[in-house]
Order: structure tokens, then sequence, then C-alpha cells
């Protein structure tokens, strides 16, 4: 389902998005094995761009965040609204990437 990528020999690996769908299921994923809410995503690209995403039953609420993660802005989307946003475009030219998470506690 996923590969991981590591963008600097010094940098952590990545898993890179292959499908929309599958954010709903990083970002559940996240949420269970972190107790935190959103899963963080990357735009690889001169930029490097990062969003965390939120997953509600009625949208997703994505944060812009900075370097050292703190919120630039926040949107809330309706699910087809989200499929218009700069991280599906990202998933399509296959730089969409995000952490692994590990189990804490």
């Amino acid at each position: 389902m996923h590969t991981q990528t590591r963008i600097a020999r010094d940098a952590p690996s990545l898993l890179t998005v292959q499908a929309p769908e599958d954010i709903e299921f990083l970002v559940k994923e996240s949420e269970v094995l972190t107790g935190r809410a959103g899963r963080t995503f990357v735009i690889a690209g001169a930029d490097w761009l990062t969003y965390r995403v939120h997953w509600h039953p009625i949208g997703l609420k994505v944060e812009r965040l900075d370097a050292e993660g703190r919120v630039l802005s926040t949107r809330h989307l309706l699910p087809r609204e989200f499929l218009g946003h700069s991280l599906i475009e990202a998933l399509a030219a296959g730089q969409l990437f995000t952490p692994p998470v590990r189990h804490v506690g």
C-alpha cells in the first residue's frame, strides 16, 4: 500500500501516499496509534510544505504548518472540496508523503 522514501541521508523515512482514500486511513491510523488528533503530510518540492489533516464525519480540517509545526492557516473543507486541495494535486504528482507513526505508550 505504501512505500518508504528517504529524502536525504539524515532525513527520517517517509511513506508515499498513493491514493486519495489513503489519506482518511492514514489520519485515523495516526490518531489511534498516537492518541493525538490529525496527521502530518509533506508536499515534496522546492518549499517542502507541511500540513496537518484532521478527519471529521462531515469534512476535513487542514492546517498549514511552519517549519516549527505552528499553524499558519486553517481551512475547513467538505470531502468534495478537499479533492481540489494542493495535497491532492501533490498526491497525483507523486509528491505527497507522511512520516510513519508508532504506537505511544
